[in-house]
């Protein structure tokens, strides 16, 4: 029993956490990616950068289901999940943040959490109301102080910053036990300290949640990334470790610019 314990989880170990084999996506006549070969292990945290109009977004959207690939397949965790809707690779622990904000402005921060948490647990259809000690209500405060947002529990999300919707939208997205997170931009529109808290509570997740980050400010997406993926014309152009992909001549000169050598 022990043995075949152990070969469970040998092979479990063995699984990447997202695997992409010839992935494409066309509307109409327009190819927005192209034969996408990507490998992320479990716990790893990687950085997806590109100029406007590279397929950073449209990948993310093939790998979510908002927009499924017309060509290729995409495995989570070992299992093909390409003709998946959202819901269902949401319920095998796939997140995602978004450029824009999509957030209820009626709910408090702590009432958002909650629900979000609800909504993937087994009494999301329960219609009584939490008790203080309920485990999804611990959940939700546990999600809100790992992203810093004790002070504001009972603000509503409508007077909240631009940096504090941030943090809410990481909080939700961590919501129901995720695997992987897929994080859109999380740093736009941030000032220099809601840039340095976010590189710290990205930095403090558990490290069993691996995910992808894209960004277009380099000095965030390299300080929170262990692996780099570049992409240019919906293609990927270039893989290394941060600090082979910041020296790379071919990289300055395609997305950093002049401003950057």
């Amino acid at each position: 029993m022990a043995e075949a314990e152990t070969v469970r989880r040998l092979a479990s170990a063995s699984v990447h956490a997202l695997e992409l084999e010839g992935v494409g996506r066309r509307f109409g006549a327009l190819v927005a990616l192209a034969d996408i070969n990507l490998k992320v292990d479990a716990g790893e945290r990687r950085a997806i950068l590109g100029s406007n109009g590279a397929g950073k977004t449209t990948l993310f959207n093939a790998i979510t289901g908002d927009f499924p690939p017309t060509a290729g397949r995409i495995r989570f965790f070992g299992e093909d999940v390409t003709e998946f809707p959202v819901e269902e690779r949401i319920r095998r622990g796939l997140r995602r943040t978004y450029q824009i904000s999509q957030l209820f402005s009626g709910l408090t921060v702590m009432d958002s959490v909650f629900v979000a948490c609800r909504g993937v647990s087994r009494s999301r259809l329960s219609l009584f109301r939490p008790r203080e000690r309920d485990a999804t209500m611990a959940q939700a405060r546990q999600i809100a102080h790992l992203t810093h947002l004790d002070d504001i529990l009972e603000t509503p999300v409508a007077v909240l910053s631009h940096g504090q919707q941030r943090q809410l939208e990481i909080a939700l997205a961590l919501s129901g036990a995720p695997r992987f997170i897929l994080f859109d931009e999380p740093a736009a529109g941030l000032s220099p300290a809601e840039r340095r808290d976010l590189v710290a509570i990205l930095g403090a997740l558990p490290a069993h949640i691996g995910y992808i980050i894209i960004e277009h400010d380099l000095d965030v997406a390299l300080q929170v990334s262990s692996y780099v993926t570049m992409m240019h014309n919906g293609r990927i152009f270039k893989e290394g470790l941060p600090r082979e992909i910041e020296e790379d001549e071919e990289v300055q000169a395609l997305y950093l610019g002049a401003a950057h050598g």
